[in-house]
C-alpha cells in the first residue's frame, strides 16, 4: 500500500494515521476523492489553500498555459505573471510594492527582517523587537516560529531567535505594556487561524494603530489565513478601516499552487534595497498566473458579498446546533468562511467521525473544530455539511 510507502519513506512530521487517514487521489469543487472511489465534502480544502475549490477551471488554465510558455527564469529577469500580478495586489489594496515569496513563512519572513531594516534604517538603530500575540501563528522558520505566540512550538528549537515579545489577543494594553525602546513593529493575525479561529476586536486593531503611531512602530498583519476572500473581504483588516504598514499573503493566494507576498507601503519599502532579501522561487511565472487568476476571480462583482451571506448562513445553521447539543458545542467563533468550533476534549473523535459520514474537517489542537471550505461554495454544500454534523453530534451525544 502507499500508506505503508510513506511510512517507510517520508519523514513523520505529519501524524497521519495509516488506518484512519485517506489517501486522495482526485478533486473537484468542494468534492474530493480516495483511492478506493470514497467521496468526501471537503470543508479543509488544503488547510485554506482551495480557496475556490480543487481544479478551479480559470487557474488550471492559466497555469496550463504558462507551463507551456515558460515554466521558470530567475528573478535577475521580469517576467509578465509577476508584474501582471504585482498590479493586481497593489492596485486593489492599500499597499504600494510587494515582494514574492513561496509560502507564508516566507512572506512573513520577508516581513520581519523588512520591519528591522526600516526602523534602523528610518527610526533607530537600536530597534529590532517584534511584539506579537499569545496563541498566534506564523510559520515554522526559526524566526518566524519564535513569533508564535504557542510554547508548544517551540519547544526542542530553542535557542529562539531573539527580539520577540508577547502580549495577549485582543488586549491593547497588554501590547503597550510590551513595548521598550527596542521595539520596531507589532505584528497579529486580524484572525487567529492555528490559534483556534479567535476574531480580533474593532477596539484592539484600532488600538494597536494608534500605538503604533504613538511609538513609531510598523503594523504587521498576518492575513497568511484569513485574507484573499476568506472574511469575505479582499483583506481581513478591510473589516476593521485599520491600515497596516506592511501585511503578508499565502495559502488562497495561489489557488493550489505555491506563493506567498509581503506587500508594504511605499515608505517602508524604502527599507529594502538590492541584495538584502531575495527568493529563488518567489514570483514563479506559473504560480504568478494561477494567483492572478484567483484574484481576479476574486474580485468579481458581487463575489465576496457572497461569502459573507454564506458564512452569515454557515455560522447561523452551526449556532443552532449550539442550542441543539450545548453541553458538545461550547462556542462558535469565526469570521466569513473562516470558522471555529469549539467541542472540547471530543474534537479529534468528532473530526474522525465527520470523516467517516464523508466531510472532512480540521481539528486545532485538542479542542476545536476547524471549517474552511471553499468560498465558491454552494449553500446546499453548507447545508450538507451541517447535516453530517449534526448526525454526528446526535450519535455522540446518545453514547
Amino acid at each position: 500500500m502507499l500508506q505503508e510507502e510513506e511510512r517507510k519513506y517520508i519523514i513523520n512530521t505529519y501524524n497521519r494515521q495509516r488506518e484512519a487517514t485517506p489517501l486522495l487521489v482526485r478533486g473537484k469543487g468542494t468534492r474530493a476523492w480516495d483511492e478506493k472511489g470514497r467521496e468526501y465534502l471537503d470543508f479543509v480544502g488544503g488547510l485554506a489553500v482551495n480557496a475556490l475549490g480543487h481544479c478551479y477551471p480559470p487557474v488550471i488554465e492559466a497555469a496550463r498555459r504558462q507551463l507551456e510558455t515558460i515554466i521558470h527564469t530567475s528573478n535577475l529577469y521580469y517576467t509578465e505573471p509577476q508584474i501582471e500580478l504585482a498590479r493586481l495586489l497593489v492596485n486593489n489594496s492599500p499597499a504600494g510594492k510587494v515582494f514574492f515569496a513561496n509560502s507564508g513563512a516566507e512572506a512573513n519572513e520577508a516581513a520581519i527582517k523588512l520591519a528591522r531594516k526600516y526602523s534602523k534604517l528610518y527610526v533607530g538603530e537600536e530597534r529590532f523587537e517584534i511584539i506579537t500575540a499569545l496563541n498566534s501563528f506564523h510559520g515554522r522558520t526559526l524566526a518566524t516560529v519564535t513569533a508564535t505566540g504557542q510554547e508548544k512550538f517551540h519547544r526542542g528549537f530553542e535557542p529562539l531567535v531573539p527580539g520577540f515579545r508577547y502580549a495577549r489577543f485582543n488586549d491593547v494594553d497588554s501590547f503597550r505594556s510590551q513595548v521598550s525602546p527596542y521595539t520596531c513593529a507589532v505584528m497579529v493575525e486580524p484572525v487567529q487561524g492555528e490559534g483556534g479561529i479567535h476574531v480580533a476586536t474593532e477596539d484592539f486593531l484600532r488600538g494597536l494603530r494608534r500605538l503604533c503611531d504613538e511609538n513609531k512602530l510598523l503594523l504587521i498583519f498576518d492575513e497568511v489565513q484569513c485574507g484573499m476572500g476568506r472574511t469575505g473581504k479582499l483583506f481581513a483588516f478591510e473589516h476593521y478601516d485599520v491600515v497596516p504598514d506592511i501585511f503578508t499573503l499565502a495559502k488562497a493566494l495561489g489557488g493550489g499552487l505555491p506563493i506567498g507576498a509581503m506587500l508594504c507601503s511605499e515608505e517602508v519599502s524604502k527599507g529594502f534595497s538590492p541584495g538584502d532579501h531575495a527568493s529563488t522561487f518567489g514570483g514563479n511565472p506559473v504560480a504568478c498566473a494561477a494567483a492572478a487568476a484567483v484574484v481576479k476571480t476574486l474580485l468579481q462583482d458581487g463575489f465576496l458579498d457572497l461569502v459573507q451571506q454564506k458564512g452569515t448562513f454557515l455560522i447561523n445553521e452551526l449556532k443552532r446546533l449550539q442550542k441543539l447539543f450545548p453541553r458538545l458545542i461550547k462556542e462558535i467563533r469565526g469570521m466569513g468562511l473562516i470558522i471555529g468550533i469549539e467541542v472540547g476534549s471530543k474534537a479529534r473523535q468528532l473530526q474522525r467521525l465527520c470523516q467517516e459520514r464523508g466531510l472532512l474537517v480540521n481539528c486545532i489542537g485538542e479542542a476545536v473544530l476547524r471549517l474552511l471550505p471553499p468560498l465558491n461554495v454552494a449553500e446546499k454544500e453548507l447545508q450538507a455539511a451541517v447535516e453530517i454534523l449534526e448526525d454526528v453530534l446526535k450519535d455522540e451525544k446518545d453514547e
